[in-house]
């Protein structure tokens, strides 16, 4: 039975303890101009990196781990633009799973491409008229399968917090920490981590401008839902936070920031160009709104999650070439 509790720091504790030996220990770089530039010292924690190419990973291993041996025979449903279904195809593959992943048509070729590979059966649906969550909860009615939302779940949350954990371990104790927002999974996660490993850090979420419903629901008290978000930052073109994910981010979450189509754009140029690593423009988010405050942030030290590299090369190339 899913839980319906908000998870804890020793659930991610618990999770990094399942993941560890399948996740990737990501790195994390530092750049001697940005941190010139903005007087602060910057470190990035590289999800880029992590297998399947984003972050996501960790949440699915460990919402998959974690399922009983009789839930696990009868498979999972899932439903992503891109990142978390690659991250439930490869998860489920390593634990011989069936995974059934509804993914937007529009959803990167590489992305689709990757989910297929890694041995995921994709259902299509189109992201502006249809609603994925209604579709997969048919699916799993119809085969008895389980749901693994993107994030809204307790084990999915505690899984993303490891990225955060890892940082922390890694660097030591940050004052503030800027992370991608799109429906607050890996940001609740990484505000329970900071809250428990460096209390004295600022969360800061970033989403893109033109889908902000969390930045609304963060000032509101409640959580607002919009139209699907026309922008680049395919993995945050969430139209509402979660139950949970909302929950915790009301209250250990500092501010709730945006960022521009372009300034994505500037991000992935500097990424590639200066740091030789793709990201994908979710993946740019912390970085571009760190990147707006300058010398507002001088003298600190800050961590800022790339969340992932998920990116086709046509469109990179399309977007890298755009002035």
């Amino acid at each position: 039975m899913r839980r319906t509790s908000l998870p804890t720091h020793a659930d991610i504790e618990a999770a990094a303890r399942r993941i560890d030996g399948y996740a990737h220990r990501t790195p994390v770089m530092t750049s001697r101009s940005v941190d010139e530039n903005l007087g602060a010292r910057v470190f990035f924690k590289c999800e880029n990196l992590q297998r399947a190419g984003a972050f996501k990973f960790r949440g699915a291993f460990n919402a998959l781990s974690n399922l009983e041996p009789e839930v696990r025979a009868k498979g999972v449903v899932a439903f992503s633009s891109g990142n978390h279904a690659q991250a439930v195809a490869l998860a489920a593959s390593l634990l011989g799973i069936d995974a059934t992943i509804v993914m937007p048509s529009d959803a990167p070729k590489s992305k689709m491409a990757a989910t297929r590979a890694y041995g995921g059966r994709v259902v299509v649906y189109d992201r502006y008229l249809d609603d994925r969550e209604d579709i997969a909860r048919r699916l799993s009615e119809e085969r008895g399968s389980s749901i693994i939302p993107p994030y809204d779940h307790p084990d999915v949350i505690a899984g993303q917090g490891t990225a955060a954990a890892e940082l922390i371990e890694q660097v030591g104790p940050l004052d503030g920490l800027f992370v991608p927002l799109g429906g607050g999974g890996l940001l609740s996660g990484s505000a329970l981590a900071a809250k428990a490993l460096s209390p004295g850090c600022r969360v800061i979420g970033v989403e893109p401008e033109a889908g902000n419903d969390g930045q609304q629901s963060f000032r509101q008290g409640s959580i607002v839902r919009i139209d699907v978000p026309k922008t680049i930052a395919d993995g945050a073109q969430t139209q509402a936070l979660g139950r949970h994910t909302f929950d915790i981010i009301r209250r250990d979450v500092s501010e709730i920031l945006t960022a521009s189509d372009a300034e994505l754009v500037d991000c992935m140029r500097f990424f590639f160009t200066r740091m030789k690593i793709v990201v994908e423009p979710t993946g740019c988010l912390g970085f571009a709104a760190a990147r707006a405050q300058g010398r507002q942030l001088a003298g600190r030290r800050i961590g800022v999650i790339v969340s992932g590299g998920n990116i086709d090369d046509e469109r990179m190339i399309d977007l890298l070439g755009a002035r």
